[in-house]
């Protein structure tokens, strides 16, 4: 979102236009604008208006599916999938939204091993456009 270009942003231009269809858990998404916030209260005045204005137009065009947040029961009960702790909502939200596939950096904790417990196809922006060109090729 911060960045001008790359691969997250291309990944979210296909829900822009309706290509691909953006399930948003509400943990990522207050986590995404917790973030945003971060940064911007680093930036000029209307630097920071002007972010804050891209990422709600962005929320307009992807138009995501909301993913409500996990139980704290489901959390607790689940805690096995993942290694680190505050990823447990994120995959569970995840898991329960059903997606063709689940696109992460976070390739430390979001490994081969958690999607075949979490039976989620876990990939990078990266990895996603790989297997995506190869559709077309």
């Amino acid at each position: 979102m911060v960045a001008p270009w790359g691969l997250d942003n291309a990944t979210l231009s296909l829900g822009a236009s309706k290509i691909c269809k953006l399930m948003l858990g509400e943990v990522v998404r207050d986590e995404v604008e917790k973030n945003l916030l971060l940064h911007a209260v680093r930036l000029a005045s209307v630097d920071a208006d002007n972010l804050l204005k891209q990422y709600r137009r962005l929320l307009q065009l992807t138009n995501p599916e909301i993913v409500p947040y996990p139980s704290q029961y489901l959390v607790r009960e689940n805690r096995h999938l993942i290694r680190h702790a505050a990823d447990v909502p994120v995959l569970l939200s995840a898991m329960a939204s059903k997606p063709d596939w689940l696109l992460t950096n976070n390739t430390k904790h979001s490994t081969a091993a958690v999607a075949q417990r979490a039976s989620v196809r876990i990939a990078t922006p990266a990895e996603f456009f790989r297997v995506l060109s190869g559709l077309f090729s």
